[in-house]
């Protein structure tokens, strides 16, 4: 060892002495990287990731599940209008259909009167011993309808 190397490694002032007391902690300071501890590191962050992740997932479908609900709280309410609807209409069609309705308004709007007996006449098929249409060769007549005679007005 040369004479400056021996009087470095052996520190004649308080300074020198101070001065390789920093050192050699700086050097206890430095260690080589510890691989378990960077194992055990990596798996703490990627299992916190992993939970992060999940937790996200998790309100992720409890939003998603919420919105849905909203949305089906929505079409049901929608679908109960229109089931009201629908009631609605059926019972204002079943009125409109009906006959006393209708014979109503061609009396008073279109002025027709019930006809006489000698104005309506069966046709085969509803006439008790008829043939009926099946045995006809040609089309038979439903209903015929039969001039008023001059005998009196009703």
């Amino acid at each position: 060892m040369s004479a400056r190397a021996a009087g470095r490694s052996v520190p004649q002032s308080a300074w020198g002495r101070e001065h390789r007391a920093r050192q050699l902690e700086t050097v206890r300071r430095h260690r080589q990287k510890d691989r378990r501890r960077l194992w055990s590191m990596a798996t703490a962050v990627v299992g916190a990731g992993l939970a992060v992740t999940l937790i996200l997932g998790v309100v992720g479908l409890r939003v998603q599940q919420v919105r849905l609900s909203y949305r089906l709280d929505a079409l049901r309410g929608s679908r109960a209008e229109a089931e009201e609807l629908n009631r609605r209409l059926r019972v204002e069609m079943a009125m409109l259909k009906s006959l006393s309705r209708i014979e109503g308004k061609a009396r008073t709007e279109l002025g027709m009167v019930a006809p006489a007996r000698d104005q309506v006449r069966l046709a085969r098929e509803f006439v008790p011993g008829g043939r009926g249409a099946a045995g006809l060769d040609r089309p038979s007549v439903v209903a015929e309808r039969v001039e008023p005679r001059d005998v009196g007005v009703r």
